[in-house]
């Protein structure tokens, strides 16, 4: 029988439930779970923790899940890596060691560590390296909070390999926790770069847990028992092909098309995407329907990597709040615009009076009006509303006063004004912004720990890329003629597609995948880089690039300049882009 490595992901982000692990848990013949923790602002959040305690700046609400998901799974051979040592793996690792003590476990614990590039981006800056950020191209801020490259699965391996029975990391790029173990157990080397690629496919598809399994689906309604939606399964034969299923008696779905959605999800070019080990071309990948919820993925081609790691640096920029007010009643929207713009008036008077200056941004959303649509969206006359008032300023001493002011709205302003009262003011929190660059390689050193052992660790020789080559972007041409269906004329996107979106920054990915063979040129055709630009100029202020994947029957747009500066930089509800593709299934066909 061909071997096979089963690995289960249970966590897709630092909140994720605890209902994976234990789903996960019980799966027959499994050999490794894997939870990522670390989204890029992640790690902001944790140097303020750190910040507060030298031994914090970690997940740590993961060794109290731990202390009882560990024992059960060394008693079954079950491996666990995780990212949740965000900012301080190796006080992660001597929490977990001493919770685990005290309930009289004793498992071999490897760390792996080096990911922290704020030395290195101070060397660069102090031999007069030209530090810009890759997506705005803005030059380097005079110092940053937290920087962190994205190292690869060698040194996962590496620990595995010298018997951790948990593997503990600070920021690797999330698909690595699965391709390290798959590493470890088929001896690939930094040459089996097809192997690398299919295995870092099977690392995307379950790094975000239940979105593997049905969670964020189009069609949400296909997916049954929410409450105990499965978290996803890989299994992975030496070729680095696999299927992907979930527990047996658990909710979610399991299909081409949800598996479509995954893949696409956040990786722009999908005949380029550049990890540390690997540059992955999935547009030869093909799925096929195996079973119920079982399907099995393979195809995906491996180009040598950059020299270069990437990495995730923060930095502070004053402060930001966001007041919320419900509003009920006839002209709800209009009574919660009214109230937002009486908000900023009222407190830049007073910032006046007392010599400060105005606010930095200052953004008035009603939640409830279709506000995501722009001019495309209905006129709004719900009988609810919900204002959002985000500002920022570089004075603390200012959004206090902001703060105290949005309760006096429920007895001074609009009648049916009652929300949030309950909740207390608003809160008052640092402004971090992301900045991205790279650095080589040769400058940063992965360290790999197993118990008390520094290993003697040296990253292996990849193939470097060559830039003429590996480096060539293939974007589809705007120029596609097909005819038509009258039958789906003015109908919204959605009636021939699937789609999910994601961000990188400010920049938005959105997924589209035909619901039919036949009707992938038409996808191409209504979902043009043009027409898209246009349909979203209400909040997109940059081009819009659009990359086939045609053995899925699947685009992806890469908008960018599409989220207010992304992440706690914007100032909208949606500032991860996750509606992006709500919105654009809304664009008519013609």
């Amino acid at each position: 029988m061909t071997r096979t490595i089963k690995i289960g992901g249970a966590c897709g982000f630092w909140g994720d439930s605890s209902l994976g692990t234990e789903q996960l848990l019980q799966v027959p013949g499994i050999q490794y779970i894997t939870y990522d923790y670390l989204a890029e602002l992640t790690l902001a959040i944790m140097a303020g923790m750190r910040m507060k305690n030298p031994e914090h700046g970690y997940a740590l609400d993961f060794v109290d899940l731990m202390k009882k998901a560990l024992p059960v799974a060394k008693a079954r051979g079950i491996r666990i890596i995780a990212n949740a040592g965000g900012l301080n793996p190796q006080a992660c690792a001597s929490a977990l060691k001493q919770a685990l003590s005290d309930a009289g476990c004793e498992v071999t614990i490897g760390v792996v560590s080096g990911d922290d590039a704020t030395a290195t981006l101070a060397t660069l800056r102090n031999d007069g390296a030209d530090l810009r950020d890759q997506h705005t191209g803005k030059a380097a801020p005079p110092f940053f909070l937290t920087a962190n490259a994205y190292l690869g699965a060698f040194p996962i391996a590496a620990a595995l390999q010298g018997g951790a029975d948990i593997v503990i990391t600070g920021r690797v790029v999330d698909s690595a926790m699965v391709l390290g173990a798959l590493v470890h157990e088929f001896d690939w080397t930094p040459h089996d770069l097809d192997q690398l690629a299919q295995g870092s496919l099977a690392g995307h598809m379950v790094e975000c847990g239940a979105q593997a399994t049905g969670g964020l689906f189009t069609d949400w309604q296909q997916v049954p028992d929410w409450a105990n939606i499965g978290y996803p399964i890989v299994e992975v034969q030496a070729d680095g092909s696999f299927e992907l299923s979930k527990p047996d008696n658990t909710g979610g779905l399991v299909n081409v098309a949800v598996a479509t959605e995954q893949m696409l999800y956040e990786i722009h070019d999908p005949a380029r995407y550049a990890l540390p080990d690997v540059v992955c071309d999935f547009t030869t990948v093909h799925m096929t329907q195996t079973g119920e919820n079982r399907v099995r993925i393979a195809g995906a081609k491996g180009l040598a990597p950059s020299g270069l790691y990437k990495v995730c640096a923060t930095y502070p920029e004053g402060f930001r709040c966001i007041g919320l007010l419900s509003v009920s009643g006839f002209e709800a929207a209009a009574k919660a615009q009214r109230t937002g713009e009486a908000i900023l008036e009222r407190t830049r008077t007073m910032f006046k009076r007392q010599g400060l200056a105005d606010y930095t941004r200052a953004h008035i959303e009603v939640l409830g009006t279709e506000t995501d649509l722009g001019p495309h969206g209905r006129s709004p006359a719900g009988h609810e509303a919900v204002l959002r008032v985000a500002v920022t300023h570089m004075d603390k001493k200012a959004l206090s006063i902001f703060s105290r002011e949005v309760a006096p709205a429920g007895t001074s302003y609009a009648p049916g004004t009652s929300g949030n009262f309950g909740m207390g003011r608003p809160n008052v929190v640092p402004l971090v912004k992301l900045f991205s660059t790279f650095v080589p390689k040769q400058l940063q050193s992965p360290k790999v720990t197993v118990g008390d052992t520094l290993l003697d660790y040296q990253e292996p020789d990849h193939p470097l890329a060559v830039a003429s080559e590996s480096w060539a972007h293939v974007v589809s041409s705007n120029e596609y003629e097909v005819d038509i269906p009258t039958d789906l004329l003015g109908k919204p996107l959605m009636e021939i597609a699937h789609g999910r979106s994601g961000d990188k920054g400010n920049t938005s990915n959105v997924g589209l995948v035909a619901r039919k063979p036949e009707w992938y040129a038409l996808l191409k055709q209504v979902a043009r880089p043009d027409k898209v630009q246009a349909y979203l100029a209400h909040w997109v202020g940059g081009p819009v690039h659009l990359y086939e994947c045609p053995q899925v029957c699947a685009i992806n747009l890469v908008i960018e300049s599409a989220l207010d500066g992304g992440g706690m930089a914007s100032m909208r509800n949606d500032p991860l882009g996750k509606a992006m593709a709500q919105v654009v299934l809304t664009m008519p066909i013609q």
